[in-house]
């Protein structure tokens, strides 16, 4: 799946959109790094930088200031790393979505986020393109998710608990399996033959049996619980 896609298989939120920006808040302790991604972002006219961080501390108390949509969360950082601040921010009332902006995708580091909560990864040699795409794909619901790094993260990990929620039917099953593979619900679609408003209905109905909060985490929880292997 390209991280260019919406849950819809289509493409993200434009410029064209009528929505309100999308809201970002940048965490990083190199402040040449802030300036470079604000730089990226603000060209955007759908996006919005509201607010930068320089620690996790910082970040947490900028995320109930500002109210971001999207925190581009830094993962190794002084006093407060990204992980704690990860599961700090994912507490308060209507939390925004977390991507974890990292220098190497099989770092141990995004393990910890994507466990803590967070919605995505975002390598930090990826392309001004690719940044714009996962902060616009992350606020509208996708996670970006990168299957195969996944996958790797998870695999010694795998299995650490059984799976004690409801019961998901086959077609569920089918499903939760298309999506820890990174498929769009067009692509499911047209895999499993039925149509797009039917695979909505069946993620949302997986979501909410294992309380996840989107594919990332519904992905994790599958794999660490065998219901799909990695």
């Amino acid at each position: 799946m390209s991280p260019a896609e919406t849950p819809d298989g289509d493409l993200p939120a434009t410029p064209d959109d009528d929505r309100a920006p999308v809201r970002v808040l940048l965490v990083d302790d190199e402040p040449l790094v802030r300036q470079g991604m604000s730089m990226i972002l603000a060209a955007e006219t759908d996006l919005q930088v509201v607010g930068e961080a320089g620690d996790g501390k910082e970040a947490v108390a900028r995320v109930r200031g500002e109210a971001p949509d999207v925190v581009c969360m830094d993962v190794r950082m002084p006093d407060l790393d990204g992980i704690r601040a990860t599961e700090l921010v994912l507490r308060l009332p209507d939390p925004p979505k977390v991507l974890v902006v990292t220098t190497f995708e099989h770092d141990g580091y995004v393990l910890d986020a994507l466990l803590a909560g967070a919605s995505g990864l975002l390598l930090k040699r990826a392309s001004a393109v690719e940044m714009v795409q996962a902060v616009r794909t992350i606020a509208h619901g996708e996670s970006l998710l990168f299957p195969d790094a996944v996958r790797s993260l998870l695999r010694p990990r795998a299995r650490t608990s059984a799976y004690t929620g409801p019961e998901l039917t086959p077609r569920e099953q089918e499903v939760l399996s298309a999506v820890a593979r990174g498929a769009s619900n067009a692509e499911i679609a047209a895999d499993i033959f039925v149509g797009i408003e039917t695979v909505r209905t069946h993620v949302a109905a997986v979501l909410r049996k294992l309380g996840a909060r989107d594919r990332t985490q519904a992905t994790v929880i599958a794999y660490r619980t065998g219901l799909v292997d990695p």
